[in-house]
């Protein structure tokens, strides 16, 4: 489901499945994820053909509904004494419902296929089909000695500029080294090198594009689920995390994007009694690599209360420079040495990023709020959240495009669990206003619906 845990204590998160293992163990999931869309959108658009649509959809009809199937199957086993393995495989599949019960997908790791459709329809491009795609997202080795652990091979990472993302119904993984050492007390050190990712911001080719009606394809894996070179020539990560005062937890982290950007990170989070508080700060640095770029800044900063078995209620701001370059999402997913990413659909870690539409808070010029309630009513977890964003970016100013944009966000949000089935109903209501013309304002109404079966 979306309802994604941004913890951010990376090591913990790489390093968790690494030894918690015994012997040989298979698990794995099936999922089934489906959302449909009522909008008033009316903004030109195209589908898999080149051909105009029309954006304004309503609940059920095919071109404002979205599906799609997977199966991961993991392995994980023991090889020798302080040394595993791991395997893990997704396929995913439309079930062939693509221009039938939907015309979009939740994931965009389809290839497309133009099928012979007999001479029966006279438009051309109606025969096609999305293909099913079958990739291996991780494999891995991982030893320990010495309060130090090194895993290397494809696997999840979880740092706070460079993630995988899980709200989907596939996941963007890397090709790393990763060395966790907790020789010092209370502190976690990690260093990493990033080979390649199969994220969509390092793709070689164009993800696929079906129909633009909904925005709601997940366009963070590469087509096929190929791993291409992360950021043209790699990546190296370093990072610290302290809580030698238990109720607070500090992080620190250092990103050299080779042919693209040095990256900064600063995180402080406090739980006392229930009474959260925390803070962010970021900074990339593209400036050496890009012609004109200028350095992207942040900030960010929560309050909150927990009162135990409850409801847990928070509060938060951000602010992103209005003169930086692609904003501050994760890289993986949604930058480009070429092109500026600012403005796409990738998540981030930000306090304040929206339940559903990822890439507004993390804009360039973007200054965002969010308010979150979450609490558990006769075994069912509830989410209320509220998001808005006021995007003024100096960088585009003087263009059409992007020039000043609003966008509120309403999200509820119903999980409950039946043994091994987990389900989640979501509704997410969602304005934008275009501020330069109003010619690219609009309304959508989401319903969503989640189901995993974990074996």
């Amino acid at each position: 489901m979306k309802l994604t845990k941004l913890s951010l204590i990376a090591a913990m998160l790489i390093g968790s499945t690494a030894f918690a293992i015994e012997n040989t163990k298979v698990s794995g999931d099936v999922k089934l994820f489906y959302g449909t869309m009522d909008s008033d959108n009316t903004a030109g658009q195209t589908n898999a053909a080149s051909q105009p649509v029309d954006g304004k959809t309503s609940f059920f009809d095919a071109d404002g509904a979205y599906g799609n199937a997977a199966v991961n199957l993991e392995l994980t086993t023991d090889l020798t004494k302080g040394v595993s393995g791991g395997v893990k495989g997704t396929f995913v599949t439309t079930l062939g419902l693509e221009n039938n019960l939907v015309s979009n997908t939740w994931s965009n790791v389809h290839g497309v296929t133009e099928n012979d459709d007999g001479g029966f329809s006279n438009n051309a491009g109606q025969g096609y089909q999305l293909d099913d795609a079958m990739y291996i997202g991780e494999l891995w080795i991982a030893g320990s000695a010495f309060d130090t652990t090194l895993k290397v091979g494809r696997q999840a990472l979880d740092t706070p500029l460079a993630f995988t993302e899980t709200w989907g119904i596939d996941q963007n993984t890397f090709e790393a080294a990763v060395v966790i050492n907790q020789s010092i007390p209370d502190t976690t050190l990690v260093g990493a090198y990033v080979g390649k990712s199969n994220g969509s911001a390092d793709d070689v080719t164009t993800n696929l594009t079906i129909n633009d009606i909904t925005a709601a394809r997940a366009g963070y894996v590469a087509e096929g689920g190929k791993f291409n070179t992360f950021a043209q020539d790699g990546v190296y990560v370093a990072g610290l995390i302290n809580n030698s005062f238990k109720p607070l937890t500090v992080q620190a982290w250092y990103y050299g994007l080779q042919q693209m950007a040095e990256a900064l990170w600063v995180q402080a989070d406090l739980n006392i009694d229930g009474i959260l508080a925390g803070a962010q700060y970021t900074e990339i640095d593209t400036d050496k690599y890009l012609s004109g770029a200028k350095e992207d800044e942040a900030y960010a900063v929560m309050l909150g209360y927990e009162a135990k078995d409850i409801a847990t209620v928070k509060v938060a701001y951000s602010s992103v420079d209005n003169e930086g370059t692609i904003g501050v999402a994760n890289v993986a997913t949604g930058s480009n040495v070429v092109t500026s990413r600012n403005g796409s659909d990738a998540q981030s870690k930000l306090y304040t990023e929206m339940w559903w539409k990822y890439g507004a808070v993390s804009k360039t010029g973007a200054d965002s709020f969010a308010i979150t309630a979450e609490t558990t009513v006769v075994g069912v977890d509830l989410l209320l959240g509220y998001y808005n964003v006021d995007i003024d970016s100096a960088a585009t100013s003087t263009t059409e495009a992007n020039a000043d944009e609003k966008m509120t966000e309403i999200a509820l949000v119903a999980s409950k669990s039946f043994g091994p089935l987990d389900t989640s109903l979501a509704i997410i209501l969602d304005e934008y206003e275009d501020n330069k013309d109003h010619t690219n304002d609009f309304d959508a109404t989401h319903l969503q619906v989640y189901l995993t079966y974990n074996f």
